[in-house]
């Protein structure tokens, strides 16, 4: 019995399989932070892949948290509106359960499309804005430098998460995931190759972490008791040598978030620093999925370089992980589960208009929803 394709519990959530939909930026939003029409047939065609679980893509709890001027928002209640009318034509179509992350991207706003290749736009350019950050240390030399934002403003920020999460609900997702990953704004704060702070955000391991927790916690009072609330982070800066934000870090954050109540931690890494010395393999980030895993009793989903069901299998069979997260994998096979529960002998439900098309050999690989 293949172990990817067991139900897992996400906190209150149940996911059929534990194939999870990583969170995927697709640069298609209007300079509103509105939804499109890319969004609807993307989602669309997410929720007929057979996955467990879709986390859509970072979605700003701020206009100036956007990554780029194209990217999703759900600061306003038109935003959330587009996106419940959105959702509702989604789930017509699969039971399958659809997260989104909330983010800010801090310093690393500011930005052209990436197809489009210019890079941070600065605040007088045309798409560009003041970013923010822990401190006022730029990411790039060639970037403007970051607002270091005040103690006001973080109490503002931590609202908007909030605010957000609120909208997150009434559209219909099913659960929200908390961006602390990439270098963005909360991992800003984590990092202290970002965070030069002297206040009660920054120094020590618990003042560096003490903004991600308050924004869990303001997310958890207002949504719904028992409504599932994850986090996405960077294990680690891939800059030891220089003092960055480390494996031994994260297991301290998971263990505070587990007291929390989150329910499960989303492991990637790097992000943070430009000179980042990230060494690439096929699961190249599993080591830090599994130490985090021995130190909490929440689920853990692992990323990074997972392609082949089989690879996805052996790392829950050996306990590295309780779910797999893809990304570029299903943006480029967007049936990879189908494939997946083919190669491991396993049922998968689908569609019933799909079932005519279950290969020869394969009887008992389709089940309709």
């Amino acid at each position: 019995m293949s172990l990817l394709f067991q139900p897992i519990q996400l906190g209150s959530l149940h996911l059929k399989n534990r194939i999870i939909i990583a969170p995927m930026c697709q640069y298609s939003a209007s300079e509103q932070g509105e939804s499109s029409y890319w969004h609807e047939q993307q989602w669309a065609n997410y929720a007929l892949s057979g996955a467990g679980l879709c986390i859509v893509e970072a979605t700003a709890v701020q206009p100036e948290g956007r990554i780029s001027y194209a990217d999703l928002g759900l600061w306003n209640d038109l935003q959330r509106a587009q996106i419940k009318a959105l959702l509702v034509k989604v789930k017509s179509l699969s039971p399958m359960p659809i997260g989104v992350q909330l983010a800010h991207a801090g310093r690393k706003a500011s930005t052209d499309k990436p197809w489009d290749g210019k890079g941070q736009f600065s605040p007088e350019q045309t798409h560009g804005w003041q970013t923010v950050s822990a401190s006022d240390l730029p990411f790039n030399s060639s970037d403007s430098a970051p607002h270091a934002l005040t103690s006001a403003e973080i109490d503002e920020l931590i609202a908007d998460f909030a605010d957000s999460a609120v909208r997150a609900v009434d559209a219909g997702f099913d659960l929200i995931e908390v961006h602390a990953a990439h270098g963005y704004l909360l991992h800003q704060f984590l990092s202290p190759l970002s965070n030069l702070r002297s206040d009660e955000y920054g120094g020590s391991l618990e003042n560096r972490i003490r903004l991600t927790l308050q924004v869990v916690q303001a997310i958890k009072n207002v949504v719904p008791e028992g409504y599932p609330v994850g986090v996405r982070i960077s294990a680690s800066d891939w800059m030891n040598e220089q003092g960055g934000w480390d494996i031994d870090s994260s297991i301290g954050l998971s263990k505070a978030l587990e007291q929390l109540g989150v329910a499960y931690i989303h492991v990637s890494s790097g992000g943070l620093h430009p000179e980042q010395d990230i060494k690439i393999g096929a699961n190249y980030q599993v080591p830090f999925a599994e130490a985090i895993k021995r130190n909490v009793s929440i689920p853990v989903i692992a990323v990074g370089l997972i392609t082949e069901a089989q690879q996805a299998e052996d790392i829950l069979i050996q306990g590295q992980a309780d779910a797999i997260g893809l990304a570029r994998a299903m943006l480029y096979d967007p049936r990879w589960p189908w494939h997946a529960a083919a190669s491991l002998g396993a049922e998968i439900e689908i569609s019933p208009q799909y079932l005519r098309c279950q290969p020869h050999g394969l009887k008992a690989l389709f089940k309709a929803f």
